[in-house]
C-alpha cells in the first residue's frame, strides 16, 4: 500500500514539475513581450507630435493616430504586467505544492525504510 501511495505522490510531483516548467516558460514569454513593448513606448516618446504612425495589419501598413497607438501600448504594458504578477503568484503556489509533495515523499520513504 505504501508503494502505491509513493507512486501516486511521485506522479503528482512529476506533474507539478511539468506545470512549473510551463509557468516559467510563460513568464519568460511575458517578460519578452514586456521588454518589446517598453522599447516601442520609448520610441513613441522620441516622436514629434506630427509624426505619422503606422500599424502592420496582415501585410498592409495602415496609418494610426499617434495618441491611439501610444494608448494601446500603455494598455498592453499594463495588461502584460498584470499577467506577469499572476504568473509569478502561480509559480510560487506551484513551488509550495512541490515542496509539500517532496516532503511527503521523503516521509513515506523514511517510514518504508524503517518497516
Amino acid at each position: 500500500m505504501a508503494t502505491a501511495q509513493a507512486q501516486d505522490i511521485s506522479t503528482k510531483y512529476t506533474g507539478a514539475q511539468q506545470d512549473l516548467e510551463s509557468l516559467v516558460i510563460a513568464r519568460q514569454k511575458l517578460e519578452t513581450q514586456l521588454q518589446e513593448n517598453k522599447i516601442v513606448q520609448d520610441e513613441f516618446d522620441t516622436l514629434k507630435d506630427d509624426t505619422q504612425v503606422y500599424k502592420l495589419t496582415g501585410s498592409v501598413l495602415l496609418p494610426v493616430d499617434q495618441d491611439e497607438a501610444k494608448n494601446n501600448v500603455s494598455k498592453r504594458l499594463e495588461f502584460i504586467s498584470t499577467e506577469i504578477s499572476r504568473c509569478e503568484e502561480n509559480i510560487k503556489n506551484k513551488q509550495t505544492e512541490l515542496e509539500t509533495l517532496r516532503s511527503q515523499l521523503v516521509q513515506l520513504q523514511s517510514s518504508m525504510q524503517q518497516s
